[in-house]
C-alpha cells in the first residue's frame, strides 16, 4: 500500500489548475445508460471512483471509452443487463445513481445497496419514495434492491429529508423523470452545482427541465434522449482543499479552472479567517498573511459550507488562534478525523455533535492513518503546516476523489512524496 511522507512547514506558493468535479462526474456517467446514441464526456477526472464506476457502467452493458483527447466516451451495446454487482456498489455510494437511469430506459433494475465512506446512517428511503412515486415498484433481496416499472407516470415528488435536500436521491429521480410520462415536480430537489450540471447534461441531450439550481424542479418528460457532449465543470472541492492548504502554511496560491461562485461560503470563511482573497473569471486567489482567526462554522446543504469540506476546515482551526467551533448538519458524526489530527498535537474535543478546537501555534509532524476521502485531505494539508515529518497511510481513499494532489501541491512547493510500501517513491517532491 502507498502512503505519503510529507515535511511540513513549508508556505505554498504558486500556480495550480484543478481537475473536472468528482461528483458531478458520477451522475452524469450513470444517467448515460438514458442516451439512445453515444455521449461524450469532457473533464472527466480519472480517480478510483470514476473507473469504479465506468466498470459498473460496462457490466450494465455500456461501452466506456477514454479517447485520446481525455474526454469520455459512452454508449450502449447491450440493453439487457440490469444488475449493479455488490462488489463494485459496495466500493462507492454513487453507484446507486444507475438505479433511475435503468428504471426509466430498461424498466427492471437489480442494485447492491450502497457502500462508500462511512459517514453514520445514509439511507436510500427518499430515492425509493421518489422513484415509486414515479410508478416504479421495489423489494429487497438478499442485499439487492428489485426494481420495476412497466410506465413511469409524472407526478409530485417531495425529496425533503431530515438533514436536507439528497443529492443522489435527486439525482436518481430526475434520471428517471426526463423520460417519464407527463410532467414531473420536484419538491425538495439538491440545489448543488452537480444536480444543476446533471440537469444541462439532459438538457444538451433533449430534455425539457426548469427550476435547476432551486428547491423546486419541474420535467417534462420526453420519449428519447439523443446523444451529445457535456463539459463537467471545475471541481470545487478540489479547489476548497488547495486553498486551505495554501491558508493553513501561511502562504498563497491561485486556483484556476473553477467556478468561483461554487465556493462563495468557503471564500466568505477564509476572508473572516484573514485570508485575502479575490476572484475572477475560473480564478480564485488566495494569500495567507499570518495565523488565521478562529471559526465559527456549519455544513449545510449548498449554497452552504459543503460537507466535503469540514474536515479540512477543521485541519484549518487546529493552528487558528483562540478558539473554533465546526458543526455538521448535513452528517453530524462526520468526525472521524479527530482522532489522527490529535497524533499531530491539535487540541480537538467533541461536544454536543460538534468539534470545539483550541487551535495551538505549531502541529508536530507524525503517523496518520486517513478513514475516509475527505478526512484524509484534511490529514494532508495538517501535514503540511507540521513541524517535522508526517506519513498519511491509507491513501487509497484519498485517491477516490483526488487526481494527482500530491502533484498538484509539489507544484506549490510542497515537500510530499508518495511512497509504495517496497519504498519505492512514485513521484519526487521538487
Amino acid at each position: 500500500m502507498s502512503y505519503f511522507r510529507i515535511t511540513g512547514g513549508i508556505p505554498l506558493r504558486g500556480e495550480v489548475e484543478v481537475g473536472g468535479s468528482k461528483n458531478a462526474a458520477l451522475p452524469i456517467m450513470a444517467a448515460s445508460i438514458l442516451a439512445d446514441e453515444p455521449v461524450r464526456l469532457r473533464r472527466v477526472p480519472w480517480l478510483t471512483d470514476t473507473t469504479t464506476l465506468a466498470e459498473v457502467l460496462q457490466r450494465l452493458g455500456m461501452r466506456v471509452a477514454r479517447q485520446g483527447d481525455g474526454s469520455l466516451e459512452l454508449a450502449t451495446v447491450d440493453a439487457q443487463p440490469v444488475r449493479a454487482p455488490y462488489e463494485l456498489v459496495r466500493r462507492m455510494r454513487a453507484s446507486f445513481c444507475v438505479l433511475g437511469p435503468l428504471l426509466a430506459r430498461r424498466g427492471r433494475a437489480v442494485v447492491s445497496l450502497p457502500g462508500g465512506c462511512n459517514l453514520g446512517d445514509r439511507p436510500v428511503n427518499l430515492h425509493l419514495k421518489g422513484l415509486a412515486a414515479l410508478g416504479a415498484q421495489f423489494r429487497l433481496h438478499r442485499g439487492y434492491i428489485v426494481a420495476r416499472a412497466a410506465l413511469l407516470r409524472g407526478t409530485t415528488v417531495d425529496l425533503r429529508g431530515p438533514q436536507g435536500p439528497t443529492v443522489t436521491g435527486t439525482a436518481n429521480v430526475l434520471s428517471a423523470a426526463v423520460l417519464a410520462e407527463g410532467e414531473t415536480t420536484i419538491n425538495g430537489a439538491a440545489c448543488e452545482p452537480e444536480i444543476v450540471q446533471l440537469g444541462e447534461f439532459f438538457v444538451g441531450l433533449g430534455a425539457r427541465i426548469e427550476g435547476l439550481g432551486t428547491s423546486t424542479v419541474r420535467v417534462e418528460g420526453v420519449r428519447r434522449l439523443h446523444g451529445g457532449e457535456y463539459t463537467i465543470a471545475g471541481d470545487r472541492i478540489e479547489a476548497a482543499t488547495l486553498l486551505l492548504a495554501a491558508a493553513i502554511t501561511r502562504g498563497s496560491a491561485t486556483v484556476r479552472g473553477v467556478v468561483p461562485s461554487h465556493l462563495s461560503a468557503v471564500v466568505d470563511v477564509l476572508r473572516r479567517a484573514g485570508c485575502g482573497v479575490e476572484t475572477a473569471d475560473g480564478v480564485i486567489t488566495l494569500v495567507a498573511a499570518g495565523r488565521m482567526r478562529a471559526l465559527d462554522v456549519t455544513a449545510q446543504p449548498y449554497p452552504g459550507i459543503p460537507t466535503d469540506v469540514q474536515a479540512q476546515l477543521t485541519a484549518l482551526a487546529t493552528v487558528a488562534t483562540g478558539r473554533s467551533t465546526i458543526r455538521d448538519h448535513v452528517f453530524p458524526h462526520r468526525f472521524i478525523h479527530v482522532a489522527e489530527m490529535k497524533r499531530l498535537g491539535a487540541r480537538i474535543s467533541l461536544r454536543n455533535g460538534a468539534a470545539v478546537v483550541d487551535g495551538v501555534p505549531q502541529l508536530a509532524g507524525a503517523p496518520v492513518t486517513a478513514c475516509d476521502l475527505r478526512a484524509s485531505a484534511a490529514l494532508v494539508i495538517a501535514g503540511l503546516a507540521a513541524e517535522g515529518q508526517t506519513t498519511v497511510r491509507e491513501i487509497h481513499h484519498l485517491d477516490r476523489g483526488y487526481e494527482r494532489l500530491d502533484e498538484k501541491l509539489q507544484g506549490l512547493g510542497a515537500e510530499i512524496e508518495r511512497v509504495h510500501a517496497s519504498g519505492a517513491f512514485r513521484h519526487h517532491a521538487k
